[in-house]
């Protein structure tokens, strides 16, 4: 019927342009829609799971979960959240070994840049080449990648154009606290750390914690306090969950 109204709109009766209305509405919905993306996603991956295990079922074990990031300290927090991952799960010792993360690629990227190779460079090379064969065998090396966005050390970058750190700042806190996560450590992180967490308004003493909780500790939005205020506000909300949370955290 929708072809039928691209060929030629005029030939079609009033129920059937009322129908294709309707259908383009719904359609422009799941366009908006991160359920429907979601649900793309991983319809795919489960088929090509099932495929290569021989099995059926479902691939994740929940639901997805989706969070606005409210401020630069939230963005920063999330990206060393999924960063150590592979860490928290005693799938990778250190950040070179993490498989498929951007911290990852990073770093070979930051590799390729240096004029002498270390002994990590070397073998962060061939494991990037043995991710490369591994989406060539799944027929995933065509498909286009984003590129990551850039950093920028200055504190007052537009959030849409750079990340306001630096790139050794990012490597050195991730490193520090994959260290300290994975060793089963309480409490802080060194005092040469903290330059990036406190510019961001986040207390170095609770940065730890912070991490290891972001999954369970908020709900909808991931910010300071007044920012949750803001989006509630905006949101129609009384109340976001992790807005204590948030107050023992951030500055």
């Amino acid at each position: 019927m929708v072809n039928r109204w691209l060929a030629d709109p005029a030939a079609m009766d009033e129920a059937s342009l009322s129908k294709v209305k309707d259908c383009i509405e719904a359609w422009r919905e799941r366009l908006c829609s991160i359920s429907w993306f979601m649900l793309g996603v991983n319809e795919t991956i489960a088929r090509m799971a099932n495929h290569e295990e021989h099995c059926k079922g479902r691939f994740w074990e929940g639901r997805f979960k989706s969070q606005a990031l409210l401020d630069e300290a939230a963005l920063l927090s999330c990206m060393a959240y999924v960063d150590l991952n592979p860490v928290r799960a005693g799938m990778a010792h250190e950040l070179y070994d993490s498989d498929f993360t951007s911290i990852q690629q990073r770093l070979f990227d930051y590799g390729n840049t240096q004029t002498t190779e270390s002994k990590q460079d070397h073998q962060l090379t061939e494991r990037m080449a043995q991710q490369k064969m591994l989406k060539q065998a799944q027929s995933l090396d065509e498909l286009p990648e984003a590129a990551l966005m850039p950093f920028d050390g200055s504190s007052h970058t537009n959030i849409h154009t750079a990340l306001p750190f630096s790139r050794e700042d990012y490597f050195q806190l991730v490193d520090v606290t994959g260290r300290v996560i994975r060793n089963d450590k309480r409490g802080y992180i060194p005092d040469d750390i903290p330059r990036v967490v406190s510019r961001l308004g986040i207390e170095p003493d609770h940065w730890i914690e912070h991490i290891q909780n972001f999954g369970k500790s908020y709900g909808a939005c991931i910010g300071s306090v007044e920012a949750f205020a803001d989006y509630a506000g905006k949101s129609g909300k009384y109340w976001c969950k992790g807005v204590m949370h948030s107050a023992q955290c951030y500055r």
